[in-house]
């Protein structure tokens, strides 16, 4: 049974910004830069990851690898939506599904080899069912969201511009061109999967190596970028329950301005500037649909150079970074 999003406060949000800001920082270090305990700390963040309600991945960076990611729309007859949704949704290379639009489409974002030709994205990708009525599949061409915007925090940054720099300046700045993941970190890569905070003790303990060896590679995968940390989160049992993409028209000299001014809203999940018929794609997450308009017509209103957009509703998520969702909670595909 899911837990009433009245048991989640303002206490969960920081240490949810936190894990942002520095996804492997330690409770003693949360707790010093929220100013709580360290006990505190571990109480909240275990009730969280218990309840299915975040999980901290660990996952390997699609340019460590030469992959790129597209964002794909396909529309198609409501009763064969949810069937196409469940098989994309178990595939690896397919870091989200969802449903939105009325039930009649699906979103999902795949990671494929750079230089893919859209064509063949579609073909050996995306299913081939007689139900599809459209595709269309745009590349991601440049991620606005870090993690000094945090992404989707709990509704808001609750953080301190001086918290979020002292947890930020802990985090290794990656330097040059990520390298590639060797075989013998695959062991590493699949436990970080299922739990991206897991101690060196216990990766030490999957990957046969040394707690010392593990922190070393850690930390040599993170200076070279080959190794990101995604915060799932299921945002409605924070009390958040409405969640859209929004896809933008905007002018081309303005995009990349726009794209930095809609990633600091507290309401953007995620937001990247995208090939295709619109340049600009936001993940939008309010409390409902009276908190969304004033969010369309109060902030978004007022930032010049939006020539048009097209809003998809999400209806069901099915899968967030590599978390499944099951019953109303983050899950690892593998107990799905």
């Amino acid at each position: 049974m899911c837990q009433d999003s009245s048991v989640y406060d303002d206490l969960d949000r920081k240490i949810i910004h936190g894990l942002h800001c520095a996804p492997r920082a330690s409770f003693r270090r949360l707790g010093e830069v929220i100013g709580v305990s360290e006990q505190t700390v571990a109480r909240r963040y275990n009730a969280l990851r218990r309840g299915g309600v975040l999980r901290v991945v660990g996952l390997s960076s699609p340019a460590a690898h030469g992959r790129a990611e597209w964002i794909a729309r396909l529309r198609c007859r409501p009763d064969a939506a949810g069937p196409v949704a469940e098989s994309l949704a178990r595939r690896p290379e397919v870091g989200y599904a969802g449903i939105a639009s009325g039930g009649s489409e699906v979103i999902c974002l795949i990671r494929s080899a750079s230089g893919t030709g859209r064509d063949d994205v579609l073909l050996r990708q995306l299913p081939r069912a007689a139900s599809l009525l459209d595709t269309s599949v745009d590349l991601l061409i440049h991620t606005f969201t870090t993690p000094a915007t945090a992404g989707w925090a709990g509704g808001e940054r609750s953080l301190t511009d001086e918290q979020v720099r002292q947890l930020m300046a802990e985090r290794p700045v990656p330097a040059g061109p990520p390298l590639a993941p060797t075989d013998e970190d695959l062991p590493l890569f699949a436990a970080l999967a299922e739990d991206g905070r897991a101690s060196h003790t216990r990766l030490a303990e999957t990957t046969g190596w040394s707690p010392a060896r593990v922190a070393r590679r850690l930390e040599a995968l993170e200076s070279a970028g080959s190794l990101a940390y995604g915060i799932d989160i299921l945002a409605e049992r924070l009390g958040y329950e409405f969640s859209a993409l929004l896809w933008f028209q905007v002018d081309l000299p303005a995009l990349h301005r726009i794209g930095e001014e809609i990633d600091r809203h507290d309401e953007c999940a995620f937001a990247a500037a995208t090939s295709g018929k619109h340049n600009l794609l936001a993940v939008v997450i309010c409390k409902d649909t009276p908190d969304f308009y004033r969010y369309l017509s109060r902030r978004l209103a007022h930032i010049e150079g939006i020539r048009g957009y097209e809003i998809s509703i999400r209806a069901r998520r099915l899968k967030q970074s590599v978390s499944l969702i099951h019953h109303g909670r983050l899950i690892h595909p593998g107990w799905g």
